[in-house]
């Protein structure tokens, strides 16, 4: 099992984004120092939901202001952007931090970004499939051309060669049906957001594995809001005063590109919604719900959404305690798990 710390750079009132960076870089050290064993950066564009416009700039930053751990995007937004130049920087973060840099990708929303990067609705829609194909045959080299209305170039040389063979490490963010069969052909481990509940989650995982592709038992992730203090009533005190006041402005930020009238999440609904779904409490609950979704999932990996309390103390407090009082003995459960064979996630 890997256990990562989930950085969303949330803009919460009242920080100036100074601020709010500063301190997704110091949760990110705070996570190696703290025993995780990956940083994953999002990346969101024109709005105070997230203040990372490019997960792979951050993501570079933190590989070189940390020592070991791995650091990954979840997710680039891969229709904002051309796939062979995000192959290139992928290949660059992997060079320099001797297999370091894992890759997240995802398909994102009918945004605004397609209107100001010029990639337009298509590459979101119909040609999110070419792209992710092209992105991976770039990772792979050594040479890429491509002969598509979407993408027309000659053959050229992907430089730097991968560190990590045959590429670095990809995932893909998954929220339907259509992505998960995605997913499953192409052999990628799916990430599954913090919106679904272990039920759907168990579900995902159940289709792709029926569905036969390349790599049935890939290693999927499952991300979670987590939050730890000594009693759950104290915890989810904690969150549910901090996170409206970042999800309120932040969601609304979300605008459509085709102009439509957007209709942004209730923060204290949704809110109430993460508590119910999440290991926000004692650190025992932390521990029982992360096991739980383990257990129905399979889930090689976990990604923990640290930054809920909305301020840097609180924050890495929050990572300390994680990995002093339920990393270990989360780790220990999955390893015992591993060997029985009524394990339903193996």
């Amino acid at each position: 099992m890997r256990i990562g710390a989930f950085l969303l750079a949330p803009g919460f009132p009242g920080q100036d984004h100074t601020t709010v960076l500063d301190t997704t870089v110091a949760a990110a050290v705070a996570a190696e120092r703290a025993g995780f064993d990956d940083v994953w950066i999002a990346e969101h564009h024109f709005m105070s939901y997230g203040l990372c416009p490019s997960a792979v700039t951050l993501a570079g930053y933190l590989l070189g202001a940390t020592r070991g751990i791995a650091v990954g995007t979840a997710v680039s937004v891969l229709p904002t952007q051309h796939p062979v130049a995000l192959a290139e920087q992928a290949l660059l973060l992997d060079q320099v931090s001797g297999g370091r840099f894992r890759l997240g990708v995802g398909r994102g929303g009918p945004w605004v970004d397609l209107e100001v990067f010029g990639t337009g609705l298509d590459r979101q829609r119909d040609g999110f499939a070419e792209s992710l194909d092209l992105l991976l045959a770039a990772l792979t080299g050594p040479t890429v051309a491509a002969g598509s209305e979407r993408f027309r170039f000659r053959e050229v040389t992907m430089t730097p060669s991968p560190w990590t063979r045959p590429h670095p490490p990809v995932v893909l963010a998954v929220t339907s049906a259509a992505g998960r069969e995605l997913a499953a052909a192409r052999g990628l481990p799916m990430l599954l957001g913090m919106h679904a509940d272990g039920a759907e989650k168990a579900r995902f995982c159940s289709e792709y594995r029926a569905a036969g592709g390349p790599a049935p038992d890939a290693a999927h992730l499952s991300a979670h809001l987590a939050y730890v203090a000594d009693t759950r009533a104290e915890a989810q005190a904690t969150i549910r005063a901090a996170l409206p006041r970042w999800l309120r402005p932040g969601l609304a930020g979300y605008v459509r590109v085709d102009g439509a009238p957007g209709t942004p999440r209730d923060a204290e609904d949704y809110t109430d919604l993460l508590c119910r779904l999440h290991p926000v409490g004692s650190p025992d609950d932390a521990v029982d719900v992360l096991a739980a979704t383990v257990e129905c999932t399979g889930a090689h990996e976990l990604l923990l959404m640290v930054e809920g309390a909305g301020d840097r103390a609180r924050t890495c407090e929050n990572i300390e305690r994680l990995g002093a009082e339920v990393l270990p003995r989360l780790r220990a459960r999955a390893a015992a798990e591993r060997v029985d064979p009524r394990h339903r996630g193996r």
